[in-house]
């Protein structure tokens, strides 16, 4: 009955239109009452805040509010605007060149955001613009830049691998290490994808730049492109831990945008800190949330039910194990965002895949991948929706524009998904 009433709410509550921690936390309270009927409501609901505490507390989830501020921080500090000239430098010259930078400089950007909307609020400003005058469609050039803004929860430093780790118990090291490849992969399915487009386009191109040009802007984005050298660096050589390169992330970002570029101030600061105050509360909520979501989920033993139900299904192929995650994480990713969604199903996947002898580190990038393509999926994908109020056009017409990038990304996924030497190959 508890199960019935747990996936009922949430259900009904996600079709109103609330906010997902929302629907996690109270179809998890709930539960919780017909779980404990005819107990005291405060006997019941004593549960509730030593679960949010100890899911909310975990060292490793101090990361996620520091790459948050990091992110805040070198998007503010004018970085974005130095790599855009870097790769046009190196690039605009080629025809198809101005897509390449767009997908080339989302790369490097999700390396120091770590998030996908901000990448595509931060580059779209002027990415966006600069396909559009290179003769790309402006339906294609905004669902570009959404599908290029996805890499960022994929390339290191992730918050959502960050996310997955804590609650599978997966090295967070390991996981940056996966998904380096299967980011780059994504990133070159997009340019051969923008490629074989711009065939049918009128397409401009910039003139080729001078040794001169180049090495100035190399110079000038010189401090920016250290910032994931310097986290991963760190990471990989074993200097400090994930949680610890968040934290000094935070102090060069400083560094850079008050005493190098000299474009961030006090009064932006102050935005920073709101904004990633603000971010980080829901992130947070999101976790509670999802925890007693979990909470109940096992102690209705759906869970267990849930996996011999997959097993079953299944019959121990990995292949058709791999075919109902990727459908239930893409249809999922249309709707949640990607830290309800690793907080729902990791539990209800991880156990299974152990038993079918599924490596963690492949199964988290696996998932990771299939969320990152939710972000510029209609209906809700997170990153359409940004890039469409910069582009100034419709949901409907951005929706046609993505279809040539979810295709490239759907085959990016198929390979990552059957080949877990891809993700596997530094770990």
């Amino acid at each position: 009955m508890a199960g019935v009433i747990l996936l009922g709410v949430f259900v009904v509550l996600l079709i109103c239109g609330a906010p997902i921690a929302v629907c996690l936390g109270m179809s998890s309270v709930a539960a919780m009452l017909v779980q404990g009927a005819g107990k005291p409501i405060v006997a019941v609901m004593s549960v509730l805040p030593r679960i949010c505490s100890a899911s909310s507390s975990k060292f490793v989830l101090l990361a996620i509010p520091f790459f948050i501020i990091s992110g805040n921080v070198m998007e503010k500090a004018g970085i974005s605007g130095r790599l855009i000239n870097l790769a046009e430098k190196c690039l605009g010259h080629i025809k198809g060149g101005m897509a390449m930078v767009c997908i080339v400089v989302s790369c490097f950007f999700a390396a120091i955001s770590g998030s996908g909307p901000a990448t595509v609020a931060a580059l779209g400003l002027i990415m966006i613009p600069a396909l559009v005058k290179a003769g790309y469609p402006a339906a294609f050039s905004c669902a570009l830049m959404a599908a290029g803004g996805a890499i960022g929860v994929v390339i290191p430093p992730s918050i959502t691998f960050v996310v997955y780790g804590s609650i599978a118990d997966a090295s967070i090291t390991s996981l940056f290490k996966a998904g380096m490849v299967p980011g780059l992969l994504m990133g070159a399915g997009l340019i051969i994808t923008a490629l074989v487009i711009g065939r049918k386009c009128d397409l401009k191109v910039s003139p080729k730049a001078s040794g001169a040009e180049r090495w100035a802007a190399f110079k000038d984005a010189v401090p920016g492109l250290l910032m994931p050298v310097i986290i991963l660096g760190g990471i990989y050589g074993g200097i400090f831990t994930p949680t610890e390169a968040a934290a000094v992330s935070v102090f060069y970002g400083l560094l850079v945008g008050f005493v190098i570029y000299k474009d961030l101030n006090l009064n932006k600061l102050s935005d920073i800190m709101v904004d990633s105050c603000s971010t980080t509360a829901t992130v947070m909520f999101i976790t509670m949330g999802a925890s007693l979501f979990a909470y109940v989920l096992t102690r209705a033993r759906l869970d267990e039910a849930i996996e011999n139900v997959m097993l079953n299904v299944t019959g121990g192929s990995v292949v058709i194990f791999f075919i109902i995650v990727n459908i239930v994480l893409l249809i999922a990713g249309c709707f949640l965002d990607s830290t309800s969604a690793l907080y729902i199903f990791t539990p209800l996947f991880a156990p299974v895949a152990l038993q079918l002898g599924i490596d963690p580190i492949h199964l988290g990038v696996v998932m990771i991948v299939n969320l990152a393509i939710g972000l510029f999926t209609p209906p809700v994908g997170v990153n359409l929706y940004v890039a469409c109020g910069i582009g100034k056009i419709s949901i409907e017409d951005i929706s046609k524009g993505i279809i040539p990038c979810l295709v490239a990304m759907l085959i990016i996924l198929l390979l990552i998904t059957y080949i877990p030497a891809i993700s596997l190959m530094f770990v």
